[in-house]
């Protein structure tokens, strides 16, 4: 079958053996690319394994099917709760440390699938994933219909978050860089009326200058909940602290029903089919492994997410 690996920091497509491996067989539909898979090429983390954790596809039994890509050892608190992040038998995520999506198939645990819910098309299936890590994001920041919301960055987790705010009906402003982003950010109801005194700020960058931005942004007291994954140094200024802002990081997603993040970003793809046509701009066969990363990696010529249409 064809599938992506690493070889010397490059993503390359090859014939690999279909998997044999204990879980349920799916036939991968669509597979999308990650901000996280670009830096982890660049600095060599990846293995001898099938990258993507953002995928969707078919059951052999013909059920449509989207993956959480974090697996567990299903028997410590941390996994009865739905964190399966902290699980104490160590981290694992597919297409991260072993074999993940961005193949025509791959064998997932069955605790590891959520059916999707009858209408929604199994093609955009892979944008739940990235969805579910913006809807914990506003849970671990407490976010409430009451507050004042900014989003800071409008890259594919920034705008993710903005569309979990619309469908919570909760309003927000958001800062994106690009036009192109701050198109796709109007069309999923961002407001760009920044004056401070904000309850919430959702730092979907995770640099030191969106930090410095967000406490410039919080009211005192606020709360900074940080999505966006930094890849270097973080440094706080001194300013930071005069405020006395919580800072509440967030990664992954909470795994278990009734808090199942996996259904709720089903749900928003459901409900508001206008999120897959803002937030997938690019589309490619998996031989077309190039040029989707090198346009993934270049945000500032309109890429926001790019997807493999596997099947």
């Amino acid at each position: 079958m064809k599938a992506i690996k690493v070889i010397d920091k490059k993503p390359v497509l090859l014939d690999v053996p279909v998997p044999k491996t204990e879980g349920v067989k799916i036939k991968v539909v669509s597979s999308s690319i990650c901000g996280s898979d670009i830096h982890m090429i660049a600095q060599g983390a990846f293995g001898d394994h099938v990258i993507g954790h953002e995928f969707s596809g078919l059951t052999e039994d013909g059920r449509a099917v989207a993956i959480e890509p974090v697996t567990g050892c299903g028997q410590c608190g941390s996994c009865d709760e739905g964190h399966r992040i902290h699980c104490e038998a160590g981290l694992f995520v597919m297409g991260v440390l072993g074999d993940g999506g961005m193949a025509e198939y791959v064998t997932v645990p069955a605790a590891n699938l959520v059916v999707l819910p009858t209408g929604l098309d199994v093609r955009i299936a892979s944008l739940i994933e990235p969805l579910a890590v913006a809807v914990h994001g506003l849970d671990r920041a407490r976010v409430r219909e009451s507050d004042r919301v900014l989003v800071i960055g409008a890259g594919p987790i920034g705008l993710a978050t903005g569309a979990a705010l619309r469908s919570r009906k909760i309003s927000y402003d958001i800062v994106a860089r690009h036009d192109h982003q701050k198109v796709a950010a109007e069309k999923l109801g961002a407001g760009f009326h920044y004056d401070g005194h904000y309850d919430v700020v959702i730092d979907a960058v995770g640099s030191s200058a969106s930090l410095q931005q967000s406490a410039e942004m919080i009211k005192p007291l606020g709360r900074i909940g940080l999505v966006g994954i930094s890849w270097i140094h973080l440094e706080l200024e001194q300013g930071f602290y005069a405020k006395e802002p919580e800072l509440i990081p967030s990664l992954g997603y909470n795994c278990s029903y009734p808090n199942r993040n996996f259904d709720e970003a089903a749900m928003i793809l459901l409900r508001h089919p206008d999120v897959s046509d803002c937030l997938v701009t690019h589309r490619f066969p998996l031989d077309g492994v190039t040029e989707a990363f090198a346009t993934a990696a270049d945000r500032a010529g309109g890429a926001i997410k790019v997807v493999f249409d596997v099947a």
